[in-house]
Parts: C-alpha cells; sequence; structure tokens
C-alpha cells in the first residue's frame, strides 16, 4: 500500500527547516560537541552543521496531522498567478548553496531515472551530466519552464489552488522540491501526490 511503501523525499531546502520543526525534537545542545554557554549559547558554523545533521537522525512523529488549514494562511491570499504571471530567471539560493545541492544530487539520482521536479523553474540544479529518462517540471511560469534545458517535459499548475498532479500512479523514480514547499499552504495533500506518483522504492 502507499503507506507502507518506503521512500524519502528530495526536499532539498533549507527552509524546509521551518516545517520539519512542526515534527522533529532536535537533539539537546548540550550533546553535541564544541558548544559552550557563555550569558547563552554560542551557536558557530560548525555547530550549526552539527545540528542540521542530526536533525531527523531521530524525529519524534506526532500521530497525527499537528497543523491546522489556518496555519498555513498568509498575509496576501490574493491569487498566486499574479505574482508568478512575470518570469524571473533568477537564483534563490547562493553559489554555495547550489554547488552542495548538485552534488547531493550527483549522489542520488541514477541514469535514466524518471525524476519529477515540482514548483519548478528555469534551473533543476541537477548535475550537467545527468542522463535521466523522463524528466518533468511543474511549476508555474510557463516561460520559466520552458528555458530550463535538463526537463523533457513540463506542465503549468498553481499547487496551491488545486494539489493533485497531472501523472498517473507510480510514474517515478524520484521528486524533488527545492526552495519551495515553505510556499506551500496545503504541503500534506502535496506531499500525499507525491507518495502517490512515486514506484516503490522511489525517493
Amino acid at each position: 500500500t502507499m503507506q507502507s511503501r518506503s521512500f524519502t523525499f528530495l526536499l532539498a531546502a533549507m527552509r524546509s527547516a521551518t516545517l520539519a520543526a512542526g515534527f522533529v525534537s532536535p537533539p539537546p545542545i548540550s550533546s553535541i560537541s564544541g558548544v559552550r554557554a557563555i550569558g547563552g549559547t554560542n551557536l558557530n558554523a560548525s555547530t550549526m552543521k552539527e545540528l542540521a545533521e542530526k536533525v531527523l537522525v531521530n524525529p519524534k512523529f506526532p500521530p497525527e496531522w499537528p497543523f491546522s488549514p489556518e496555519d498555513f494562511m498568509r498575509q496576501d491570499e490574493s491569487d498566486d498567478t499574479i505574482f508568478y504571471d512575470q518570469p524571473r530567471l533568477v537564483y534563490h539560493i547562493d553559489d554555495f548553496a547550489v554547488d552542495a545541492l548538485t552534488k547531493y544530487y550527483a549522489e542520488h539520482l541514477k541514469d535514466g531515472d524518471d525524476v519529477l521536479d515540482i514548483c519548478s523553474s528555469w534551473v533543476s540544479h541537477y548535475p550537467k551530466d545527468f542522463n535521466g529518462g523522463k524528466v518533468v517540471g511543474l511549476g508555474m511560469n510557463e516561460y520559466e519552464l520552458s528555458q530550463n534545458k535538463q526537463l523533457t517535459s513540463y506542465d503549468v499548475k498553481d499547487l496551491n489552488a488545486e494539489c493533485v498532479f497531472p501523472y498517473d500512479d507510480e510514474s517515478f523514480d524520484k521528486v524533488t522540491c527545492v526552495v519551495s514547499v515553505d510556499y506551500l499552504n496545503q504541503p500534506q495533500k502535496v506531499f500525499d501526490e507525491i507518495a502517490r506518483v512515486l514506484r516503490p522504492g522511489g525517493e
């Protein structure tokens, strides 16, 4: 069944920690080497890296979804298509993050993989030598998607307006989502769709 399927999401977004914070109890600061509290806790760069690496080591998931629809309400509830009507061919993460993300993909994407990139745009940050099967982008702006040279096809869809993906069950090996999960106002439904379109053992 879909519930018993073993998969992980390549939700490679630092800002996804905002959502994860609702589920995860991070390790105590005192358990992490090199942390000293002098009038407060000193979190240097290496400490932050260690915290980030351990945040999902022992996650404690609540028995039920802990959020209400009101938790995802925004100050501006106008139609998202208004904002995304204008193409923006820019990076939303810095060069170091792009490099780290591409290296991560190089370790997890295999040639021939059918990949779905949700909340996609003009760049997916996959390795240049990645030779995927069908690589599909699902995003908001048609021109941005048309400029993504790593996609074999794309579809325009506002997932905040309607969460159902326009794809068959078990049709992808991998699903990626970069620096966009925090924009979703119905993330649980989107994750259910990710589970639906992934093949058994998919990520």
